[in-house]
């Protein structure tokens, strides 16, 4: 969350070219395990669709927010630690700390520290999101209700790009069954397709869970 760093004041943070930042909501919960393998179960599983068409460009992403801010800022103001805003710049971060579970290491480069889609826009693409309104791909892509937007190394968005669970998964095992919640949610909550391929990993994954 955005706050003063190393204690020093407004008035001292100003001087330097920075502001503190008001702090925003917590990231949403992953929905637990039963919740999750009730989800999972419920998926329709599909042959992905084409990929015609497809370009991120049509999901918005990055879109402005109601506090003025792009989902991008406040992704890392929502996500981060000790972060500090550039007084010039509303919303942008200057400095600050960020967790990548991906990997379990810390970012402390604010233009190392990547917004991840949980679900791929690709993978979304192909299981359901052709097919939606302009309004409705904005909103996957900008999501901040649902457990969609995370925190990751530039290191392991690259190896991620666009793979589901069923060809990607995160080099961190102790985040597996936070990722298998979040993924089969979002994929419940937005009624997105799945494969053989995917539940079966996604079911291993949450058999990591231990609630």
């Amino acid at each position: 969350m955005r706050h003063a760093v190393l204690g020093l004041s407004a008035a001292s943070l100003a001087f330097l070219g920075f502001t503190a930042a008001p702090a925003l909501a917590d990231p949403p919960a992953p929905p637990g395990k039963s919740t999750a393998q009730t989800e999972l179960a419920a998926l329709k599983i599909a042959t992905p669709g084409s990929m015609d068409g497809y370009a991120r460009d049509k999901f918005d992403i990055w879109a402005k927010q109601s506090d003025g801010c792009t989902t991008r800022q406040d992704v890392l103001a929502r996500d981060g630690k000790d972060v500090v805003d550039e007084s010039a710049k509303k919303c942008q971060p200057a400095s600050g700390k960020w967790y990548s579970a991906y990997d379990n290491t810390t970012v402390t480069s604010v233009a190392q520290a990547t917004i991840d889609h949980m679900v791929p826009l690709a993978e979304a693409w192909r299981s359901g999101a052709a097919k939606w309104t302009a309004d409705q791909r904005k909103a996957f892509g900008n999501d901040l209700k649902d457990p969609q937007l995370l925190i990751a190394s530039e290191s392991s968005n690259s190896s991620k790009s666009d793979s589901g669970p069923a060809d990607w998964k995160p080099t961190n095992h102790a985040f597996w069954c936070t990722y298998a919640e979040d993924y089969t949610h979002v994929k419940s909550i937005w009624k997105l397709t799945t494969t053989a391929k995917e539940k079966s990993a996604l079911t291993s994954m949450l058999n990591t869970c231990t609630k």
